[in-house]
């Protein structure tokens, strides 16, 4: 464990027991969503790749132009 991370555990421990609880449950949920993300991201490598040189592809044969986030 971090230095850090073991900071963060030993500050938790003085908050009470419901929000020791909540915080657990927070911690448990967002490591479970990178879980999911790594699975994902792993099992669609493929499809990632193929859509990358696809979008390559397009910006070199012109077909592309440049937006600005609020474009989109």
């Amino acid at each position: 464990m971090t230095t850090l991370l073991q900071q963060a555990f030993e500050k938790a421990s003085q908050l009470p027991s419901d929000l020791q609880d909540q915080l657990a449950q927070d911690i448990l949920d967002d490591i479970a969503g990178e879980l999911q993300w790594d699975t994902t991201l792993a099992q669609s490598e493929s499809l990632l790749e193929r859509l990358a040189e696809k979008a390559l592809r397009e910006f070199e044969a012109g077909r592309t132009h440049p937006q600005g986030f609020d474009e989109l």
